[in-house]
């Protein structure tokens, strides 16, 4: 694995991110130390707002590669509700929720690691999720094929020396995780699959550097600018010169963050309607209406939001669900009172 020229990386971008990491500090340290972020769906604890990213880091993960479900199919089906949609892309939501669910538990440098993600994220969609593919495989503009990746027998070894070198290199780990990303997607390991995995290892890599990129993961990163990604692969691949692409992912990285500077990352008392990393959540918007008045009503909630009623009723049943609100009295005199030691 040759080493990512750094000349082609500017000192004063080093900097700039550094810079933006320290305005994460005291966040990062309430995220080490909270255990908020530490527990699966379905318990007490898990914060409201990394469920809901997560639900966000799915739907954009599986819509690059063409999955139609909405975010509020994904939450129907974490939450056990039924859903009209195409069998293949339930089941591809659901891989995805097991997968995310042991994200804490997978080791970025550990090729064991990343075949378990695969065999997760792609059960009952391959014949051999949780293994490198077997036949060549070729990557596709229309009809047109852009990059042949190399023989399936050399996949084991250029997968194994690829991590090697990230264990080894003392390459920055923002460069790392780049270079990762771009030689994954080349060599493309497995049948299917390659880019949902590619994407949440180089989150994985990430992490290792800062915790806010659990919850700036680079799916929604790549969702937001599709095309400018398969560009930036598909140039880097003509040129056979990964910096292009690299380029491209630290300038989408810095910018993501620079536009987060300063915005908390985990919901408090005293945070406001815009809390995490602009999740748009409507269950957040929710909460901080009942902190100003905690007999506001569905009725109410839908005309602020300019949502229906019913969606309105679900938001609530969401919130109770997950332990954040519960009803004191009856329908009529009664108020919400929200479980604020849920929210940390």
């Amino acid at each position: 694995m040759k080493s990512y020229n750094r000349k082609l990386y500017f000192s004063h971008v080093y900097a700039s991110f550094h810079y933006i990491f320290s305005c994460y500090s005291s966040h990062s340290q309430y995220i080490r130390t909270s255990g908020a972020i530490c527990y699966p769906y379905g318990t007490r604890r898990f914060s409201v707002v990394t469920k809901i990213n997560r639900i966000k880091t799915i739907q954009g993960s599986l819509a690059i590669e063409g999955n139609t479900l909405s975010e509020s199919q994904i939450t129907d089906i974490i939450e056990g509700r039924h859903i009209v949609a195409p069998i293949r892309e339930i089941q591809e939501v659901r891989n995805a929720i097991k997968t995310y669910n042991l994200y804490h538990t997978f080791n970025p440098y550990s090729v064991d690691d990343l075949l378990k993600a695969h065999q997760v994220m792609m059960e009952a969609l391959v014949d051999n999720a949780g293994r490198f593919r077997q036949g060549g495989v070729g990557v596709f503009a229309g009809k047109q094929l852009i990059h042949m990746a190399p023989p399936a027998d050399r996949v084991p070894y250029l997968i194994n020396d690829l991590f090697e070198w990230l264990q080894q290199s003392d390459d920055h780990l923002l460069i790392k995780s780049c270079v990762f990303h771009y030689e994954f997607e080349f060599i493309h390991p497995f049948s299917d699959g390659n880019g949902r995995i590619g994407r949440l290892w180089q989150s994985l890599i990430l992490g290792k550097l800062h915790p806010i990129f659990e919850h700036l993961p680079v799916e929604n990163m790549v969702f937001a600018n599709q095309q400018a990604y398969y560009n930036a692969i598909n140039k880097s691949t003509e040129a056979v010169d990964s910096g292009i692409f690299i380029d491209f992912m630290l300038q989408e990285i810095y910018e993501t963050l620079k536009k987060r500077q300063g915005a908390p990352v985990i919901p408090t008392k005293n945070v406001g309607i815009n809390v995490g990393i602009n999740v748009g959540i409507n269950e957040l918007k929710v909460v901080e209406l009942l902190r100003k008045n905690n007999q506001t009503t569905a009725k109410e909630v839908a005309e602020f939001l300019e949502i229906s009623i019913r969606h309105s009723e679900r938001l609530f049943t969401s919130l109770k669900q997950n332990g954040v609100i519960q009803r004191i009295g009856s329908n009529k005199t009664g108020y919400w009172k929200i479980n604020e030691d849920v929210l940390i």
